[in-house]
């Protein structure tokens, strides 16, 4: 008399997403996967949260563009009550700003909605078995991120190498003021304006700021601040 083994309980996934497209397509691709089973799903962050106050799951898909916030914020939050759960970004923003701090965050996959969706329930798998599924377009954009000889030489470059890579670079007033104002998220000409300066002058600011960090955009400023404790 054979005994069949039995099958192992399917992987629960929770889905954070307002549009209702993507959330049929989403789980019109799970349904066709027997080891995964769709559990949840939160339109806005308010009921992400209520979602996070239940029981966890094991695979979180979480949109960044939420009616009523970030999803970046859900992702921390997630990383937080449900430490075991795997988290994966599913989300149509692909600037570096929005990758490094869905990472730093949490998340461990960040998939563009151009990716084929059909893809997603092994996408999950992936995720859960402790691979990092990622864009092509993401994926080069973080490596490029960490090849020193893509960087674009910057003026006034020798000041950073003055302070030496371990030392914590020392900005100006000035340039502190304007990287305050680069974290809050303020565009060149706002930060002008509420300076009292031409946009030259910032311009100005910020290539000593990028020349002292070693960086060459806003978000990697705002990241090596922190890393430093500037900010």
């Amino acid at each position: 008399m054979s005994i069949e083994a039995a099958s192992p309980a399917p992987l629960k996934v929770a889905l954070v997403e307002d549009d209702a497209a993507f959330q049929e397509a989403f789980r019109t691709a799970l349904a066709g996967a027997p080891d995964l089973a769709m559990v949840g799903l939160a339109a806005t962050v308010a009921e992400a949260l209520a979602l996070l106050a239940g029981p966890a799951v094991d695979v979180l898909v979480v949109d960044l563009g939420l009616p009523d916030g970030s999803g970046v914020d859900v992702i921390g939050e997630a990383h937080a009550r449900w430490p075991g759960c795997a988290i994966m970004v599913a989300t149509t923003f692909a600037d570096e700003r929005h990758v490094i701090a869905s990472i730093e965050a949490g998340a461990s996959g960040y998939l563009l909605k151009d990716s084929p969706l059909p893809t997603i329930a092994e996408d999950i798998r992936v995720l859960h078995g402790g691979g990092s599924p990622i864009s092509p377009r993401i994926a080069r954009q973080v490596l490029m991120r960490f090849r020193p000889d893509e960087r674009p030489a910057v003026e006034g470059a020798g000041d950073a190498e003055t302070t030496g890579k371990s030392a914590i670079p020392s900005l100006s007033e000035r340039e502190q003021e304007t990287l305050q104002l680069i974290t809050r998220g303020f565009s060149f000409e706002e930060i002008a304006e509420l300076m009292g300066v031409s946009r030259n002058t910032v311009l100005t600011f910020v290539r000593r700021i990028y020349a002292k960090l070693e960086v060459r955009s806003k978000t990697e400023a705002v990241f090596e601040a922190r890393a430093y404790g500037l900010l």
